[in-house]
């Protein structure tokens, strides 16, 4: 996953107890005998922390992924949860006093060398390095704070995507469970309830998911926070289209023009096709609905293909859009 390589990000104070330790013990290696020695062992202490440091830094800033190249749907929910301009201002905050560090080092070495006291320009230098650090304890915190957020969240492959919405007990993971012939992956997202359940299919060769996010697109908008509304907006980024189950036997709790209304919440929010089903047809009190253009049952599997092969289809039907509209666009900065 693309979070998983962000190692726990250390403190300032823990950079400087293990440079400093690992200076202490450079130092305790050495005989000193006269003055090159005492220089040469000042030296080492101050490389020996420098080096720890600026290494330290430099994997921080190199473990993160690079924005720019996130996939639209990790870069939106980053930017949900973390914030991208602030990560962006910490990693160079970061990067800076690497760089910094590396270059006092090589300047304090050059003062060592010809001091007529090396012990205490060695501690002069311990001081700025410490006063560095301490500098960016704040971006420290809040990388690793970011880290831990985006560490939980789930594997979404950038690759064709059903989107399964709907009120709760509709049949969604019974839907989902048919679909990929497994239990899914459940994974949790730091704005659900719930976990996401995640599975895959294929069909001629292509890997397709299937995605469910309970907590999140089973209620009206007037019950989601800003965190949710926005993560709902960060899906619609995904290649994928929507499928909107709807219960019209009502056993599910939630009565049809509720349903219809958080129907039309989706089809509001979501800048994808959206293919509206009926579940549980195998119910004696279903009921057709007009503007359900399936009819599926998750328990006896009547209805599952078709519905999977026009979702497949509409997926199909978006790429070859996207494709055209993208060559109009090329056209037109052509000819402009």
């Amino acid at each position: 996953m693309i979070f998983e390589k962000i190692h726990t990000v250390p403190t300032s104070e823990e950079l400087i107890n293990k440079s400093f330790r690992r200076a202490s013990r450079a130092m305790s290696g050495k005989t000193i005998d006269g003055r090159d020695s005492r220089i040469s062992a000042n030296e080492s202490m101050l490389l020996t922390a420098a080096n720890i440091l600026s290494d330290n830094l430099a994997n921080i800033v190199r473990r993160f992924p690079t924005f720019e190249n996130l996939p639209r749907f990790y870069y939106e929910i980053t930017d949900i949860l973390v914030g991208v301009d602030q990560l962006r201002m910490s990693l160079g905050s970061v990067e800076w006093a690497s760089q910094k560090i590396h270059g006092l080092a090589r300047s304090y070495v050059g003062k060592i060398r010809v001091a007529d006291n090396p012990d205490t320009v060695r501690k002069e230098a311990f001081g700025r390095l410490a006063s560095i650090i301490k500098s960016i304890n704040k971006d420290l915190l809040f990388l690793n704070k970011a880290r831990n957020i985006l560490r939980k969240l789930p594997e979404v492959q950038d690759e064709p995507t059903l989107v399964v919405a709907g009120y709760p007990n509709v049949g969604k993971s019974s839907f989902v469970s048919k679909v990929t012939g497994a239990t899914p992956e459940v994974a949790s997202y730091p704005f659900t309830t719930k976990g996401v359940s995640i599975g895959h299919f294929t069909r001629e060769g292509v890997r397709y998911q299937v995605m469910d996010t309970p907590g999140l697109l089973d209620r009206p908008m007037s019950e989601r926070n800003d965190i949710e509304r926005q993560a709902i907006t960060a899906i619609s980024y995904l290649d994928a289209v929507v499928m909107f189950i709807m219960d019209p036997s009502e056993s599910c709790g939630y009565e049809i023009k509720d349903q219809r209304h958080l129907l039309e919440e989706i089809k509001e929010n979501f800048d994808l096709p959206v293919l509206v089903v009926s579940n549980k047809a195998d119910r004696p009190e279903f009921q057709k609905l007009e503007e359900v253009e399936m009819n599926i049952s998750a328990i006896t599997g009547e209805g599952i293909e078709e519905v999977v092969e026009r979702l497949v289809g509409m997926i199909e039907e978006k790429r070859l859009q996207s494709l055209e509209e993208s060559e109009e666009e090329s056209d037109e900065e052509f000819i402009l």
